[in-house]
């Protein structure tokens, strides 16, 4: 096996078309093109979603490589996200990983999503001295479209232990911001708003799940209710309490999120402690991980905000452990909109 392999991560699981490219577990370039079609109707539509990976995969695979330094013969093997996610956009990424496999005559990897974002743990960026999480450790992931708290034995052996039954963390603050206007995507709108406001002006519902697992869809419902019941007794009520009402559905959501974890990490006797996905960015959620450093002595890991979102160089990583194993992939390999780590 060769000591330096390098791996071009090829993502395109939802609306950001990204590539990237490292070396063994050094990150040479991370190249991400968004998707600002989506914002005039609050979330993503699919279709559009597809044909915007259409047109951004080739200048953003090349940008890349270009970024990196290094021809495109110089590729070990091509990562792709297999899934989950929406099936058109990941049909792009598969398909034109298959097409540039066969033309530089390299193997191809698939990559679970999920897996992924866990593994963005282990990334560096050069001339960087990181602490890498050890095993087994527990990992909070949490995005649109997970939450989830998963028990990681190694890098190619990850259980989920805990899960939403309904609603994503990422979807209540998304919906919550759509319902008072804010704007999509919402997390971030209401992570600015409520380092503003008081995170105890207002009490929403939590909810009353068995084990790890929860669930965000009585917090959403509490939390319309509050604004009807309000609003028809102030129509500038919204206006009025914004930063408010975000600090406060803020703090319910990182309450409920740690309250699980916080128990899962004492009945398994688990002190090393990361967090994972796009809601990872929440400035909130970094500071209750923290926190929880610091009163029950937890070693935690949080990745740069660059690869908390849905990037390639997370996708390169998990391949890149996958290609030391020599876990390659069949040409014939498709898609899959739900699978599970």
């Amino acid at each position: 096996m060769k000591k330096e392999v390098i791996i071009l991560g090829i993502e395109s699981s939802c609306d950001d078309t990204s590539a990237a490219v490292i070396r063994n577990e050094t990150i040479l370039s991370n190249v991400i093109a968004g998707q600002a079609v989506h914002n005039a109707y609050g979330g993503v539509v699919p279709e559009l979603a597809s044909r915007a990976h259409q047109q951004n995969i080739v200048p953003v695979v090349s940008e890349a490589i270009k970024r990196a330094g290094i021809r495109k013969e110089d590729i070990d093997a091509i990562a792709f996200t297999r899934g989950p996610g929406l099936l058109g956009s990941l049909l792009v990424g598969t398909s034109f990983a298959k097409g540039l496999s066969l033309s530089l005559g390299v193997p191809m990897l698939e990559v679970n999503h999920l897996h992924a974002h866990v593994l963005a743990n282990f990334l560096r960026e050069p001339d960087e001295e990181v602490q890498h999480p050890s095993f087994p450790f527990l990992c909070l992931l949490v995005s649109g479209g997970n939450s989830q708290i998963i028990l990681v034995r190694s890098h190619y052996d990850m259980k989920v232990i805990g899960q939403t039954i309904d609603d994503a963390a990422g979807e209540a603050f998304d919906k919550c911001a759509k319902v008072m206007g804010l704007g999509y995507p919402g997390g971030p709108i209401v992570n600015k708003l409520a380092n503003e406001g008081n995170p105890k002006a207002f009490q929403f519902a939590r909810p009353h799940v068995g084990g790890y697992d929860y669930s965000f869809s009585g917090l959403k419902t509490s939390f319309l209710y509050t604004l009807r019941d309000e609003l028809a007794l102030d129509p500038d009520f919204i206006e009025k309490n914004k930063a408010d009402l975000c600090a406060s559905l803020q703090h319910t959501v990182i309450d409920i999120l740690m309250k699980k974890l916080r128990q899962a990490a004492k009945d398994h006797g688990i002190k090393e402690v990361a967090v994972a996905g796009g809601v990872s960015a929440n400035t909130g959620l970094r500071d209750a991980f923290h926190d929880h450093a610091r009163r029950y002595g937890w070693k935690v890991y949080i990745p740069k905000f660059a690869y908390t979102t849905d990037n390639a160089a997370m996708v390169a990583i998990s391949g890149y452990y996958k290609y030391l194993q020599g876990d390659f992939c069949s040409i014939d390999a498709v898609p899959f909109s739900r699978i599970t780590i």
